[in-house]
This record gives structure tokens, C-alpha cells and sequence, in this order.
């Protein structure tokens, strides 16, 4: 029964072997020269203002969800 999964265990097995042989090869390669501007928090030119954690109003994910669901509702109409 085990040799059934064999096959499945070799499959991801050699996938993460690329990957991980494909991520390193990148960061060698890579001639990689930082930028302040790019270090810096935001590239549109404005410093930040405030936490970004802050709590906002529910009202925005309630408008998102009916717009989710009437956008549905509006593409089985069609036909």
C-alpha cells in the first residue's frame, strides 16, 4: 500500500528540489544593487502618516460582500 504513495512522495520530493535549487541559483545570479529611494517606506513620495493597524468601519466589508454578491447574481442572469 505504500508503494502506491510512493510515486506521490518522489512527485513532491523533486518539486521542492527545484524550487529550492531555483530559488538559491536566482540569488546568486542576481546582481542586486540597492536604491534609497527604493528602501524607503513608500515609493509615491509620501512620508507615512500613522499606523496602518488602525480598525476601520465595517461598512466597507459590508459593501464589498454586496457588491461581491449581486455581481454574482448579475452573471447567472445573463444566461
Amino acid at each position: 500500500m505504500f508503494l502506491e504513495y510512493c510515486f506521490i512522495l518522489k512527485y513532491f520530493l523533486i518539486a521542492f528540489l527545484i524550487g529550492l535549487i531555483l530559488f538559491f541559483i536566482s540569488t546568486i545570479l542576481v546582481f542586486q544593487q540597492p536604491n534609497a529611494e527604493k528602501l524607503s517606506s513608500y515609493e509615491c513620495g509620501f512620508n507615512p502618516y500613522g499606523d496602518a493597524r488602525n480598525k476601520f468601519e465595517v461598512k466597507f466589508c459590508l459593501i464589498g460582500i454586496l457588491f461581491i454578491i449581486f455581481d454574482l447574481e448579475i452573471i447567472f442572469l445573463f444566461p
